[in-house]
């Protein structure tokens, strides 16, 4: 079984998000690896196009502090050491393939959602780190978290 020294967490904040940890987790402890993590904040100008008549850049700015204290918060959470803590915006197979090359990332561990038929079909992001990845990637079937 490979050995891995560096991994990266991409979360993307929802509750399923805490599902991953204790996977995360435990392979780090078992491989004693640096654990990081990474949320990806998507453009509000993907969202919008390019034509949007206002500016928009205080509007991410706050989208990007929100993410980094949900992140911080989700860091404290998970029981082990925590690396680096990375929000970034951009694309998020992107970035994720961008990060895991910079930082040498040996495995990068992710969520799927395990969808079917056309939704598979049209690709995950999952599916999109998976392809073009520089390391192994461990997608981690999450189930939708149950309200209270």
């Amino acid at each position: 079984m490979a050995r891995y020294n560096r991994i990266l967490l991409a979360v993307d904040l929802s509750e399923e998000s805490s599902q991953l940890a204790e996977r995360a987790v435990e392979l780090a402890r078992m491989n004693q690896a640096q654990l990081s993590l990474v949320h990806v904040v998507e453009p509000l100008s993907f969202a919008y196009g390019g034509d949007v008549p206002m500016d928009l850049s205080t509007i991410q700015e706050q989208l990007d502090e929100h993410a980094r204290t949900k992140l911080n918060a989700y860091a404290e959470a998970i029981g082990y050491p925590v690396d680096k803590k990375l929000v970034v915006t951009g694309n998020t197979e992107t970035e994720i393939h961008r990060i895991a090359k910079e930082e040498e990332i040996d495995l990068i561990i992710l969520g799927s959602h395990g969808r079917h038929g056309l939704a598979l079909l049209l690709g995950s992001t999952a599916n999109g780190v998976l392809h073009g990845a520089c390391c192994d990637v461990l997608a981690v079937r999450v189930h939708k978290a149950e309200k209270a």
